[in-house]
């Protein structure tokens, strides 16, 4: 968790007459969950306890999120903008965060659009852990790496084979197969698709350097 921006310790709050709008973003999606106020006690006490607590404009008091549903915000970052009179939150929901009962109060157009992939990757992480029965992932878990690992393989031939001799909906859905088995590859290593973005962006940087 990341709360020692040197930011937050020079905010505005004048502009708002002491509050500060903050936008809450799923730390590993991206989906945009919702908007709400801090004032500076609120800032504080989302930073003590590590759940995200606004300042009701309506009830006139401190308010942390899921405090009667239970539908909370875990804390994982807090940064200011170029202002410092707007706060971005990154957050891990534990249940619904809109009243209506969706992840988001904007809708799921608040989703980007490779959000799914992190989803698949975070349920991939729970199935290696709860190995629920009758799951295929479950299964696949226990056949071992080496039966992981040629599942992989077996995918990326289908795959080539699509581009080559099919349509396109036959490669999208070989190659869901690929990624899927890929992502439960990584994950009997312990590693996951936000290292292989990290891998990825090193990569590109090293490459920008060199050019």
């Amino acid at each position: 968790m990341n709360t020692g921006n040197s930011d937050l310790d020079a905010l505005d709050w004048s502009k708002g007459g002491g509050l500060l709008p903050v936008i809450v973003q799923h730390w590993s999606t991206g989906e945009v969950l919702m908007l709400g106020y801090m004032n500076a006690e609120a800032l504080a006490e989302t930073r003590r306890s590590g759940r995200v607590t606004f300042f009701s404009r309506g009830k006139q008091r401190l308010w942390t999120k899921g405090e009667t549903s239970g539908h909370v915000l875990e804390l994982k970052s807090i940064r200011a903008d170029c202002d410092r009179d707007t706060l971005l939150v990154e957050a891990a929901p534990r249940g619904p965060t809109c009243h209506l009962g969706t992840s988001s109060c904007f809708g799921e157009s608040a989703k980007p659009a490779l959000s799914f992939l992190a989803e698949l990757d975070a349920l991939v992480a729970r199935r290696a852990v709860e190995r629920p029965a009758g799951s295929y992932t479950t299964a696949l878990f226990e056949s071992g790496i080496r039966r992981i690992a040629q599942k992989v393989g077996e995918e990326g031939v289908e795959t080539a084979l699509a581009a080559v001799a099919q349509d396109d909906e036959a490669l999208l859905g070989e190659a869901s197969d690929l990624v899927y088995h890929l992502v439960v590859l990584l994950r009997a290593h312990g590693l996951s698709l936000a290292d292989v973005a990290a891998a990825l962006e090193q990569r590109h940087a090293r490459s920008t350097i060199g050019a």
